[in-house]
């Protein structure tokens, strides 16, 4: 029997992404490039514990905002608002399980280049993006943002939180999304790194004195 996707080669291993054999060069080649392999794949699970980190020169210098700081300081004082944001991440995700990292990495990106240009000129305008997924995942986000000013709100008495606090934690998540994701095309890396942070059921609001440290850096 020849391989499902080359119809050459020998097949060798079962494939859940086409339902068929196919052969480990085809597996290895297509493996989350033109295949949606399912996080429950052996092979991919396998391929994973061998994979290493993307080297930063690998990375486009820009897509990190490397102009942006993001201290430890920040971590620690910002941890529930950056555990709220990857839970408005892992949420969307959740609610559309067709959504890759990348999708989640461009609405990211989208958001952290607008609360960057509110911080350095005070303008109010976003790029518009052109997948309706990823304006979900960005919807997700920014609902999150308003609803932890409202707990603030609640809590405080009033929001000390800033669009330059937005921009580091944004900016924060980038870098740790671009961290988590292989950079394949249908990479779910990331994305299986926030189901496994935050199960079903999960608070939606953190507020200080319930956020955990439920965030594992890159």
């Amino acid at each position: 029997m020849t391989c499902a996707i080359c119809e050459i080669r020998k097949e060798k291993r079962f494939c859940p992404a086409v339902h068929g054999r196919i052969c480990p060069q085809c597996c290895g080649e297509q493996r989350e490039v033109t295949l949606d392999c399912p996080s429950e794949c052996p092979y991919l699970v396998q391929a994973r514990e061998h994979e290493k980190p993307r080297p930063a020169d690998q990375m486009d210098p820009g897509a990190l905002f490397l102009q942006v700081e993001v201290s430890d300081q920040f971590m620690y004082e910002k941890e529930h608002l950056l555990t709220g944001l990857t839970y408005a991440l892992a949420k969307a995700a959740r609610s559309d399980r067709s959504l890759h990292d990348q999708d989640l990495i461009s609405a990211l990106a989208m958001l952290a280049t607008s609360y960057q240009r509110r911080v350095n000129s005070g303008l109010h305008y976003e790029q518009p993006l052109t997948s309706e997924a990823r304006r979900r995942v960005a919807a997700e986000v920014e609902n999150m943002v308003k609803e932890y000013r409202e707990a603030e709100h609640k809590h405080l008495g009033y929001s000390s939180l800033r669009e330059s606090d937005l921009l580091k934690a944004l900016v924060f998540l980038v870098r740790l999304a671009h961290g988590r994701t292989s950079g394949r095309p249908k990479s779910r890396a990331f994305v299986e790194f926030l189901f496994v942070q935050f199960p079903e059921k999960e608070s939606a609001v953190v507020t200080p004195q319930e956020a955990g440290s439920r965030i594992i850096l890159p």
